[in-house]
């Protein structure tokens, strides 16, 4: 019974409490999960080097056909966000994660630029529920102290994700073509959700006693945090760097360092590999430190500018001669990147608290994902006009201290905001 002067905590359901054994088998799960999100958005990335010659695109074309994911992933993200808060976020998750996987398998029927653009729209708005029911989730099962692993892992099969992808389709393309590319991964991606249906959170029947008038902050009041708009911009910072790695590496080592789509399926994975383990590592580091008594602002923020800084040694690798150099430059720089993002959603799941991540969450990747939108065209036209690829790798080195300043300077005290007093 609720207690006089108890109301419900808020409009969202809550989740049956799951013990520690529950919460890492849905851990293990939304790992290979965020996997298959990556493996399905990056699949046209690795079919581009063939399917762009097949359709005879200009550059400019394929970064259009490229970003296009992005249009309606970005314009659905608020709605996710609201969706993920609203309702039971396992339900929420599933019918996304259905959608995208359709959206895969379609993408082998295209009868040209028209129906692939049109499938791939399909893709980013079934992808829109995956970070803010990610965030969700492991912010309504675990406390602030240990979030940096569970974040980390979702990190990791983003990383891990392409690294497989990447592999995987290049052989596909390779030795069937880019159709059945998309067919076999569509067809992979349906399989997850049966565990999924055993083992995701359950809806609770009633909701827990909160006190009398308080509830889950609005858009606006969000909006009003310095706090939001520094996890904002400095997202936005990292999300460019990631897509235009995960749009255009693959024609980067085709067209410029002149490997095969064979060595393409290897080479094309070493960035994602070496970003999965260092944010697994730094995500469990940085619990480790809390727990040993370290501040949770000092531990977050160290890691995030950290890996930003290291990851602006990418643009030295257009500016090197041999292949093997500039790899290294790329994988050095993703692995930096693994290292901020074992930490940046800890911040933000921290700074909002399970009752507001979704729409949080839902805010920070809109704003974030218009990087999204513009890596891959931005890129096109600089290549297409410079005809090479040094601004292309310029840019998200500027952007890596931006995104370091942002979190140093705009993110106050990393602790949960009092949704009372906004």
């Amino acid at each position: 019974m609720t207690p006089v002067g108890m109301t419900p905590a808020s409009d969202a359901p809550r989740t049956v409490a799951m013990t520690n054994n529950a919460k890492w088998v849905m851990m293990g799960l939304l790992f290979i999960s965020a996997s298959i999100n990556y493996v399905d958005r990056g699949s046209l990335s690795v079919a581009a080097p063939v399917l762009s010659s097949e359709l005879s695109l200009s550059p400019v074309q394929l970064g259009t056909l490229l970003s296009a994911f992005f249009w309606s992933y970005t314009a659905l993200m608020i709605v996710a966000g609201w969706l993920v808060d609203r309702y039971p976020v396992a339900i929420v998750f599933a019918g996304g994660y259905l959608v995208w996987s359709i959206a895969t398998l379609l993408c082998g029927f295209a009868g040209g630029v028209g129906s692939l653009m049109a499938f791939r729209l399909l893709l980013g708005a079934g992808e829109t529920v995956s970070q803010p029911a990610y965030a969700k989730m492991i912010a309504s099962n675990f406390p602030p102290s240990q979030r940096g692993l569970p974040s980390s892992l979702i990190e990791a099969g983003v990383r891990v994700g392409p690294a497989i992808g990447t592999f995987a389709s290049g052989m596909l393309v390779a030795t069937l073509g880019w159709r059945p590319m998309f067919w076999a991964l569509g067809i992979a991606s349906l399989l997850w959700l049966i565990p999924w249906m055993f083992f995701a959170p359950k809806p609770a029947n009633t909701n827990a006693p909160r006190v009398l008038g308080r509830k889950g902050p609005s858009f606006a009041a969000i909006l009003r945090r310095r706090d939001a708009w520094g996890t904002f911009l400095g997202s936005s910072c990292y999300t460019y760097p990631s897509y235009f790695i995960l749009t255009w590496l693959p024609s980067y080592l085709v067209r410029e360092r002149h490997v095969s789509m064979r060595e393409l399926s290897v080479l094309g994975t070493l960035p994602y590999i070496a970003a999965a383990v260092t944010t697994t590592a730094c995500g469990w580091l940085s619990d480790y430190w809390i727990k040993r008594g370290g501040s949770p602002t000092l531990v977050r923020k160290t890691f995030v500018v950290t890996g930003m800084l290291l990851s602006s040694m990418i643009v030295g690798a257009t500016v090197v001669d041999d292949l093997s150099t500039s790899l290294a430059l790329i994988v050095g720089s993703f692995a930096a990147l693994g290292i901020f993002g074992s930490n940046q959603w800890a911040i933000t799941q921290t700074l909002a608290g399970a009752e507001a991540i979704g729409r949080w969450g839902g805010l920070k990747n809109t704003i974030a994902s218009v990087s999204g939108i513009v890596a891959p065209i931005f890129t096109g036209f600089i290549v297409e006009k410079t005809g090479g690829f040094f601004w292309a790798f310029a840019s998200p080195a500027i952007l890596a201290l931006v995104g370091a300043c942002a979190y140093l300077f705009i993110i106050g005290k990393v602790e949960p905001v009092d949704w009372d007093k906004t």
